[in-house]
């Protein structure tokens, strides 16, 4: 099956000057012969201008016409698909449940928990290229930022609007994001599924291994990364007086902890891998490196075509009628006179 398209196809208005060309040339004809009206009649007149032609002119403007029109094609690169290919893209599902608690506002990992997490994540989606990915947010409760996808612009930009503000109810509800994470994949036993925590590992709900054990049978592999510091800083938050720690109802600051023990369970019961972030490394980039190790699957496919260019072709065509316009002379030729090449009627 071929196909075919213009490249340039925004260049086929200049065909609208063909008709403008038209009118002009009749215009010109009507001026011409009343001039030669004015001069006396067409029999007398035409005897003292034996060398005149009134077909070349004609033929001069057909020419002029025709090689305007293959400029115009060629402008618009005139192009046939001779190749059909289906692409087939393969990768790994990874969705990334980020903790958006008041805690991930915490200055340990400088400037804080919450943008270090996300500046990660933005890298990671920068080095992605046929892989899906999901965003999770997660505080008291859990929403899904991004269902899976491979449009990784849309993922840096809802990725770029995550706060804790987001999330109405305050705590750390990792196995509401666990179960949340389970039903977010595409459907499909056999496909390589991952998914990566982040969080200071401060759970305020039930125990998430219950959950844990729930994806392992669905073959989802989870990594976590925990963020912040085991002996514990206060969370500094802005308020209309100048920065200062949040407090308790009992207005006691808040001391927030990373609590590794049960992050790095949910990690283990899963197969998947724990990692502390570091004030110079989150650890994203390490779990990737895991999940790209893990079996590619098919994602999708796509149809593309090859299109070879024809410009070519016009441009040859536009050349030879300019040529043979301007070899054209508007009078007769009296070496050529007994051919009779332009002896027409118009």
């Amino acid at each position: 099956m071929q196909l075919f398209r213009f490249a340039y196809p925004d260049f086929l208005y200049l065909l609208l000057l063909l008709p403008l060309m038209l009118l002009l040339f009749i215009i010109n004809i009507l001026r011409r012969k009343r001039a030669l009206r004015k001069l006396g009649r067409n029999e007398l007149v035409t005897g003292m201008m034996p060398g005149a032609s009134t077909n070349r002119p004609a033929v001069k403007f057909l020419f002029q016409t025709l090689a305007l029109l293959s400029a115009v094609i060629m402008l618009a690169r005139p192009q046939f698909g001779s190749k059909i290919e289906e692409v087939r893209r393969q990768g790994v599902e990874v969705i990334i449940a980020l903790d958006v608690s008041n805690s991930m506002l915490a200055g340990d990992i400088p400037p804080d928990r919450l943008i270090r997490a996300k500046q990660a994540i933005s890298r990671l989606v920068d080095n992605l290229a046929d892989d899906r990915i999901g965003l999770i947010v997660f505080a008291g409760d859990a929403y899904t930022q991004l269902p899976v996808t491979t449009d990784y612009v849309s993922a840096k930009m809802f990725l770029s609007v995550i706060s804790p503000d987001m999330v109405p109810r305050q705590g750390t509800a990792i196995s509401a994001a666990i179960n949340l994470g389970i039903s977010s994949f595409s459907p499909g036993e056999d496909k390589s599924k991952a998914m990566i925590i982040i969080t200071d590992g401060e759970n305020h709900e039930e125990d998430p291994l219950s959950a844990a054990e729930a994806a392992a049978e669905k073959g989802i592999v989870i990594h976590a990364i925990g963020i912040g510091s085991p002996e514990g800083v206060p969370i500094r938050i802005s308020s209309g007086a100048g920065n200062d720690f949040l407090k308790d109802a009992d207005g006691n600051t808040v001391i927030t902890r990373l609590d590794e023990d049960v992050i790095r369970k949910i990690a283990a019961t899963t197969g998947g891998t724990y990692v502390r972030a570091g004030t110079a490394n989150i650890g994203l980039d390490q779990i990737y490196n895991e999940i790209s190790k893990m079996k590619k699957d098919e994602l999708d496919s796509r149809m593309f075509t090859e299109y070879n260019d024809q410009f070519h072709i016009f441009a040859a065509i536009t050349l030879i009628l300019l040529v043979a316009e301007f070899l054209i002379m508007d009078r007769k030729n009296r070496v050529l006179e007994g051919l009779k090449l332009f002896r027409f009627r118009v």
